[in-house]
């Protein structure tokens, strides 16, 4: 009876014992080899991209997959703002992905990128272009997928990127940033005057209200939330 509780641990360190040597084979075999990436969440060609990105994992075993290390991989693909994977033994590997949300079209001279909401750049376009809002920039600005946009260029963003999320239905064709002004010219011809790049949402909140009660207004100002002003074109009016 004396003996039985060193029996019992003796018994417990060899389950332990075993249950390691497992786990280390499984590291070291094959059992658990990484053959197949399904992607979810993205157009075929991200997808690709996606799966090309992660082969230097395939053949290795599932259970030491290193996400962080992936994550690092998948930062060169532009169009991915986050990835989440999940490992479905006993040979897959599943990466759920979130895209970046394109908003512009970054325009300098005849080039021209399509711009998330982040501001990053994710891809030199070819004619026709989205029909996104146009940020211009100057040929001396240093523009490279999926670079991150500093200066005009992500006040530009910074100015269209909530336009959807807050339901602000206007056609916007194109951001002026000069002097560090914000500018939106709407389709219908007015102009969305921003000011500076302070309080853009409260700005642009005003906006969707007014906007539909300014129709034919030359502009419509809220650089100064607490008093939005509408100009109109006297001739017009006349």
């Amino acid at each position: 009876m004396t003996h039985r509780p060193f029996v019992v641990v003796l018994i417990a360190v060899a389950f332990v014992g075993a249950g390691v040597g497992a786990y280390v084979l499984a590291r070291q075999s094959s059992v658990f080899a990484l053959e197949r990436i399904e992607v979810e969440g993205a157009p075929a060609g991200v997808a690709a991209e996606v799966r090309s990105s992660l082969d230097a994992y395939r053949g290795e075993s599932l259970i030491k997959f290193d996400s962080g290390g992936a994550s690092r991989r998948l930062a060169g693909v532009a169009e991915i703002a986050q990835a989440r994977f999940d490992r479905a033994f006993p040979h897959t590997l599943k990466v759920r992905v979130r895209l970046e949300r394109p908003v512009a079209v970054l325009r300098q001279g005849s080039d021209a990128w399509l711009v998330s909401a982040s501001a990053r750049v994710l891809r030199k376009l070819d004619r026709p272009f989205p029909r996104l809002p146009r940020i211009w920039v100057q040929r001396s600005v240093d523009i490279a997928v999926n670079a991150t946009l500093g200066g005009p260029g992500a006040r530009g963003v910074a100015a269209v990127a909530p336009l959807r999320p807050l339901h602000v239905g206007a056609d916007v064709r194109q951001v002026l940033t000069a002097d560090g002004e914000l500018t939106l010219l709407l389709a219908s011809g007015t102009e969305l005057r921003l000011g500076n790049s302070g309080d853009l949402r409260l700005k642009l909140s005003i906006a969707r209200q007014l906007i539909p009660l300014t129709s034919g207004a030359a502009y419509v100002d809220v650089s100064v939330p607490e008093r939005p002003v509408a100009g109109y074109n006297p001739q017009v009016a006349g």
